[in-house]
């Protein structure tokens, strides 16, 4: 006997195939909204373009958020080295991109001294960009060679006056956070310090460590073996607290430089008119990266500080270097090399 399926049955089931779906995609809508956001975006790879080459601080600094701002995101975040001009390849490859999410760019203190250190420059540093957020900072340490008789502040100071040809500090360039950090120390100090630029912080921690330079404002990744070794003797921080790293090195501020604070910093920016909703999503997610163990751990390692916040903390802190960098350059007479 030949058994016959009802006419309704089939449409009863089509219905209740389409209420199931209907009911997953509600359920999986919260998870898509996490990692797409209600514009849909990321749904492809996002370039992070570095303006120095593989290997620097704020190279490994960079692909340490990259991998983990991706997991956040869902999308691979790709590291492209722009290096050239100080950085002003990369930030001008980056004020001329599509302002639409897929192209960010690692903002850092080189950027606001640029400002006023180059006559003319191919991008605005503060019109060309949207901030999206503070990474970290990292200090600089004033290292002397050891077989200098210079043990404390005090006692640079004092050398500084005694010698009548005053000290040499070396720096990784003219208009470098290394050698603004020492013409800062100058202004407020009067000493009469001699600036010798070198092409980068590897040249000119060899001759600092040969003698043939007494003192340089190196940052900090750069210092440490050197000084762990015994091979460079520490004689401040310029960041206004002590680092875990060095305890018993003072800072310039308790060393009778009161308000004395400069650290080289990093940050993640966008191009000029990126939607905002964007913005708002990268700035959560990076501050989501920020507050990872593995991230704080490896940064501490490097001697930075995580230092999270919002688009607006950054927009404002970048403003503030920006004057503050233009009045020692000013008094300096550094020019771009």
């Amino acid at each position: 006997m030949t058994s016959h399926t009802p006419a309704t049955t089939a449409p009863r089931r089509r219905l209740l195939a389409l209420a199931a779906a209907a009911i997953a995609c509600t359920a999986a809508l919260p998870l898509q909204a996490q990692t797409a956001g209600a514009t849909g975006w990321p749904n492809k790879p996002i370039k992070l373009v570095v303006g120095y080459a593989a290997g620097g601080a704020t190279d490994v600094i960079a692909r340490l958020v990259a991998v983990k701002l991706g997991d956040q995101l869902g999308q691979p975040v790709v590291v492209d080295n722009r290096a050239g001009a100080n950085s002003n390849v990369g930030a001008e490859n980056v004020a001329r991109a599509p302002a639409d999410g897929y192209t960010l760019y690692v903002y850092t203190i080189a950027n606001t001294i640029n400002a006023s250190l180059y006559p003319k420059l191919g991008y605005d540093p503060v019109k060309d960009f949207e901030p999206i957020g503070m990474i970290a900072k990292i200090p600089n340490i004033l290292v002397v060679n050891p077989k200098l008789p210079v043990k404390s502040l005090a006692d640079y100071v004092r050398y500084a006056k005694e010698s009548k040809d005053g000290i040499t500090f070396a720096s990784s360039g003219s208009g470098s956070s290394i050698h603004l950090s020492g013409e800062m120390f100058k202004m407020q100090s009067q000493l009469k310090m001699l600036h010798v630029p070198y092409r980068g912080s590897a040249p000119a921690v060899t001759d600092l460590l040969g003698g043939q330079v007494d003192s340089m404002f190196d940052n900090t990744p750069s210092a440490l073996p050197h000084v762990q070794a015994g091979k460079l003797r520490a004689i401040a921080i310029t960041s206004a607290q002590r680092s875990p790293l060095l305890p018993d090195v003072p800072t310039l501020a308790e060393s009778g430089y009161a308000g004395f604070d400069v650290q080289s910093w990093f940050a993640l920016a966008a191009p000029a008119g990126t939607p905002r909703p964007v913005v708002e999503q990268l700035n959560t997610a990076l501050n989501k990266v920020l507050a990872l163990p593995e991230v704080r751990n490896r940064l501490q390692e490097l001697a930075a500080t995580p230092d999270s916040g919002t688009p607006d903390k950054m927009r404002s802190f970048a403003a503030a270097e920006i004057k503050r960098w233009r009045e020692v350059v000013k008094a300096s007479g550094a020019t771009a090399e």
